[in-house]
């Protein structure tokens, strides 16, 4: 049985990507908001507080988690653009995810997340190919880590959350 925190699979780097494949994970990225709000369209609030596995985040964390995440990875590559490769900081998402706003209703969350989606992707529309070689470095990997790098895993993170929505849409019809 496939493990339930990973219905997707777990994120998996080659070491480079092409252009062309750079823009099929740009363009799932700039899917992924859309996506989730169809994803939990017509839930009901008990849906949204339905955690996608035993232990696992409600609907609504993982809704309220996606901003949270992907503001972090667009300031990351923002550092990244103007910066030498700079040292990221870390952030402790599972205490996020217990945070207040994480039960808040989850509209807000959306238009974050649409919002912060726009911006991200014509930022990553505008880079030039050496850009995406540009490395940061993050205390949790080892060695530095490109934007290309943090491109596909953003383009993985939106899709597994999306998974863990649809588990829960499954079993609730």
């Amino acid at each position: 049985m496939p493990d339930p925190r990973y219905p997707i699979g777990h994120f998996e780097w080659k070491g480079s990507i092409t252009a062309e494949e750079r823009e099929r994970l740009i363009d799932i990225i700039a899917d992924t908001p859309a996506q989730l709000r169809a994803a939990v369209k017509g839930l009901s609030d008990q849906q949204l507080d339905t955690p996608y596995r035993e232990g696992g985040w409600t609907v609504r964390q993982v809704v309220h988690h996606l901003p949270d995440s992907h503001l972090n990875a667009y300031t990351r590559m923002k550092l990244t653009l103007t910066e030498d490769n700079p040292t990221i900081k870390p952030y402790l998402e599972a205490k996020w995810a217990e945070l207040m706003d994480s039960r808040m209703p989850i509209e807000t969350s959306f238009c974050l997340l649409e919002c912060l989606h726009k911006r991200w992707v014509a930022l990553l529309c505008s880079l030039k190919p050496e850009d995406f070689a540009r490395t940061f470095r993050h205390p949790e990997h080892e060695g530095a880590l490109s934007l290309d790098w943090l491109v596909a895993l953003y383009a993985w993170h939106g899709p597994h959350h999306l998974a863990h929505v649809m588990v829960v849409n499954e079993r609730v019809g």
